[in-house]
């Protein structure tokens, strides 16, 4: 007891206690019932509530547990939304597209790598080589020369000499490009170790001592299965919401008006002259092997020739397949089903366009002839569509 009769309270539980007896007494008193019983319910609150009636105290809730309860509590997106913004993963669902893909991841990373890595490439696809020519299989979507900064083959040309002649520091040899191919073509590339050999190979160009034989696979079968198309060709510009070049036919005939006959037309002085020799090794299902023999080297004369002179475009050819725009080529359905492809996906195929012979007559006591083995896309595509190799047709 103090001075003034009242007990210190020791303990604070009793303390309390005696607080809310109090609180109970004045819930009686009739002047205030309702302030009394909210007194009385606030205190019984904090009673129940308050950290230290807990024998344990809770651990805060750290930032990281908090920033996963939000996550949690967010809610998800929808799925058509969730699918338009994530990357498409999904593989080629036929071995057609899983082929195409791979070979365009292929020739995208050859563009691309340090010209060393290409040089020990072309070191490995060396067919033929002595001390004036070197033939190698060029591989798909390289350039021969420089283009758009892309890592093309005359770039490496000094590395693969090298290669050649063992690495040696003062070796002083070196190769140029004689006869170019294009950037989708594959097969036998010839190349010169002096610039006289270059001059000499041109020569003989041009007096008709080079053959040079592709084998092309064709959306449709010529006819006659044999023939020469001797047709100009010229650069044209193609009007409409995307303007571009292409070349184009530049026939020296046309039918009469009475549709009996042909009449000479007014030869284009721009015009080039342009002959291909064409045979049909083998045809199924609307589709054909054909093997072709340039005998003079315009720009696209080949597949000017096959797909506006005898309306059998190259497959994987986009760019002739349609003259007034650019876009995909058009494939039939039955052509479609065996390629295991829809037309949404035709744009990445390559260009069934292959350099399968070289001759060069005239260069030595014995000509030289080199062929270059069929690229694996080039096969698998035969064997799809039914298509049989003449090698392998004649042992049937």
């Amino acid at each position: 007891m103090n001075s003034c009769g009242r007990r210190v309270c020791t303990d604070w539980k009793t303390g309390l206690n005696a607080v809310l007896s109090r609180v109970r007494q004045r819930a009686n008193c009739r002047r205030c019932p309702e302030a009394a019983a909210s007194l009385s319910r606030s205190l019984t609150t904090k009673t129940e509530h308050s950290p230290a009636s807990d024998t344990r105290e809770k651990p805060r809730l750290k930032a990281i547990d908090l920033a996963r309860k939000v996550q949690q509590e967010r809610p998800k997106p929808r799925a058509a939304a969730a699918a338009a913004t994530e990357p498409e993963t999904e593989a080629p669902v036929s071995g057609q597209q899983k082929r195409v893909a791979e070979l365009k991841r292929f020739s995208q990373q050859l563009q691309h790598v340090h010209p060393n890595v290409l040089a020990k490439q072309l070191h490995r696809s060396v067919l033929y080589q002595d001390k004036d020519v070197v033939v190698i299989n060029k591989p798909y979507g390289v350039p021969v020369r420089d283009d758009c900064g892309a890592t093309s083959i005359s770039s490496v040309l000094p590395v693969l000499s090298k290669m050649l002649d063992g690495m040696k520091v003062n070796s002083g040899s070196q190769l140029l490009p004689c006869l170019g191919l294009e950037k989708e073509t594959t097969g036998a590339l010839l190349l010169a170790r002096r610039e006289e050999v270059v001059e000499h190979i041109l020569n003989l160009q041009r007096n008709n001592q080079v053959q040079r034989k592709y084998w092309v696979i064709t959306v449709g079968v010529p006819v006659p299965s044999v023939g020469v198309v001797d047709i100009p060709i010229i650069e044209k510009e193609v009007p409409g919401p995307r303007p571009h070049y292409k070349m184009a036919l530049s026939p020296l005939f046309r039918m009469n008006d009475a549709g009996d006959g042909l009449t000479k037309v007014r030869t284009n002085r721009q015009a080039h002259p342009a002959v291909t020799k064409y045979r049909v090794l083998d045809s199924s299902g609307g589709c054909s092997l054909v093997e072709l023999q340039p005998l003079t080297g315009v720009k696209h004369q080949m597949r000017v020739h096959m797909a506006l002179g005898l309306t059998c475009p190259i497959l994987g050819d986009h760019k002739y397949s349609n003259w007034s725009k650019l876009a995909p080529q058009k494939l039939p359905e039955r052509m479609l089903g065996k390629l295991g492809l829809e037309q949404s996906k035709v744009r990445h195929l390559p260009l069934h366009l292959f350099a399968r012979e070289l001759t060069l007559l005239g260069t030595s006591e014995v000509d030289l002839r080199v062929s270059s083995p069929l690229p694996k896309y080039f096969v698998q595509t035969l064997n799809r569509l039914q298509l049989t190799l003449p090698d392998k047709k004649d042992n049937k």
